[in-house]
């Protein structure tokens, strides 16, 4: 009879726990990255008031 190697078991584990962490990595540096967009287009529009603008001299 052959034995189970636990060793090999082991590893493919380790590789899918590697993966899945990676995968939700890339997930919410998308989601940050689109937060951070949206953010950045409204921060302006909220900023720019005729009261605050300057004049060069």
């Amino acid at each position: 009879m052959a034995r189970t190697n636990y060793s090999f078991e082991k590893r493919q584990k380790e590789i899918a726990k590697k993966k899945k962490k990676e995968e939700k990595r890339a997930r919410k540096l998308e989601k940050g990255d689109t937060d951070e967009l949206l953010e950045g287009a409204e921060a302006p529009d909220s900023d720019a008031s005729p009261d605050s603008e300057t004049v060069p001299e």
